[in-house]
């Protein structure tokens, strides 16, 4: 994680020392250069932006990445590390377009990406927003034993994404969350 935190750090701080020197210490010791330079400022602040921006947004990815595998297991590391990417590569295209094109362009290449964003992500989020609620309502506990979309069995564990229940034969069910607020849920007494 020191690793990503330095990484990031590294990147950004480059940016900005390439940016200047291209931009501001160049121009003042080279005053010929300035008007060509001006010819290809577009071009020379989309290569920066676009080679150092992702890096820095790969670092910001493997941070994430290397703080939600703190937690939890690869796989969902891993999928965070994926957004933060997409998110992050998205939204540097979306400037790029706003400073090269226009305001306009950024908002409608941003807003595009969104859309494609939502979704793709609808159902994560949907479950993830009744797994949030079924930990704050709490219909169920850990241990009960209960019949939930035709699966009866004794509730072993509630995350955001799935409620685990153990069925008598001893398998283990994943049931979405999603479906769990969408559907009755039979309550056993204990004996």
């Amino acid at each position: 994680m020191r690793r990503s935190i330095a990484s990031i750090f590294l990147w950004t701080f480059l940016y900005l020392l390439i940016n200047s020197i291209v931009f501001v210490t160049i121009p003042s010791i080279f005053p010929g250069i300035s008007e060509t330079l001006e010819k290809y400022y577009v071009y020379l602040s989309v290569g920066i932006t676009l080679l150092l921006g992702y890096m820095i947004v790969s670092s910001l990815s493997d941070f994430a990445y290397w703080s939600t595998r703190l937690k939890y297991e690869e796989g969902t590391a891993g999928a965070v590390r994926s957004v933060i990417k997409i998110i992050g590569v998205g939204s540097l295209l979306s400037g790029i377009a706003g400073a090269v094109a226009g305001g306009v362009a950024g908002v409608a290449l941003g807003g595009f990406i969104g859309i494609v964003i939502g979704q793709a992500s609808q159902q994560i989020i949907g479950q993830g927003v009744a797994g949030l609620i079924v930990l704050v309502t709490r219909p169920i506990s850990i241990g009960d034993r209960i019949t939930v979309s035709n699966e009866t069995g004794v509730v072993r564990d509630i995350s955001t994404m799935f409620t685990i229940i153990e069925r008598d034969d001893k398998s283990v069910v994943m049931i979405p969350n999603s479906m769990l607020m969408g559907s009755k849920i039979y309550k056993f007494q204990s004996s």
